[in-house]
């Protein structure tokens, strides 16, 4: 906690709840800090309400209860600046992806942030550097595959040098490789990382805290291992300990 103290609060969320129009209830009172440098994996059975929480972080959603980045309350005077703050990657690239090129795509928000044309071309190449598309520059997104089209989302938000990343299931769709290249990736970037997700795998690697949902709440949170090697509370909640961390556990108690 003392530790906490030190660090600067990038995400402040109080009493958030949220309705869908039919009546659902998708979050229910959750309170979640986010301090700058975390990498926080949200985690829960489907239904949780793990996607809807990420969409209220740059406004795409707006429920009861009180969101703050970077100390700005998002409001919708605001939602410019805390856009430009929290760079969001949706589960389905296709919701994120409509210019006639990959190249295009990427440059779209450089674009919009008004930099020079070589600036665009430098921060886009170097954005699709990152996960590996440069050789895809010219081609339709539409004629990716799945994972493709994943990789160049990230690209698009990268591109606009967010301080937030927020990531919705990054790894569903990618091949072994991808996978392994996107971890590597997210290990590297120095940005804060939000990340929902089944890939408890993901986790273990890329996170140093985990939020565990269930029910629109946030029922537990804490170190990542912690949380993680802890099977009665998993399974308590339909999910599983990593085979990473049972290995692990396996080999320690080998040893003793």
């Amino acid at each position: 906690m003392h530790g906490d103290k030190m660090r600067k609060k990038v995400i402040k969320i109080r009493e958030l709840s949220y309705k869908y129009p039919d009546g659902t209830r998708a979050l229910d009172n959750v309170d979640m800090d986010v301090f700058e440098g975390d990498s926080v994996g949200i985690i829960g059975p489907n239904g949780a309400g793990k996607s809807t929480l990420l969409f209220h972080l740059n406004g795409i959603l707006e429920g009861q209860g009180r969101i703050s980045i970077m100390g700005m309350e998002i409001e919708k005077q605001n939602l410019a600046y805390i856009r430009s703050k929290v760079g969001l990657v949706f589960q389905n690239p296709d919701d994120q992806l409509f210019m006639p090129t990959v190249f295009d795509d990427v440059a779209f928000g450089p674009i919009n942030m008004k930099l020079t044309e070589d600036q665009v071309r430098e921060t886009a190449s170097k954005a699709l550097s990152d996960v590996d598309m440069s050789d895809a520059a010219g081609r339709s997104s539409h004629h990716l595959s799945f994972g493709e089209k994943k990789r160049v989302s990230l690209a698009t938000v990268l591109s606009m040098h967010p301080e937030i990343l927020a990531l919705d299931e990054p790894t569903s769709n990618l091949d072994p490789r991808h996978r392994r290249e996107l971890i590597s990736l997210l290990r590297q970037l120095p940005l804060t990382k939000v990340i929902t997700t089944h890939d408890l795998e993901l986790v273990v690697d890329t996170c140093s805290r985990v939020a565990l949902m269930d029910g629109g709440r946030v029922v537990a949170s804490g170190a990542t291992r912690d949380m993680l090697a802890n099977k009665h509370l998993l399974e308590s909640h339909h999910l599983e300990v990593p085979a990473s961390l049972l290995r692990e556990r396996s080999y320690l108690n080998s040893r003793i």
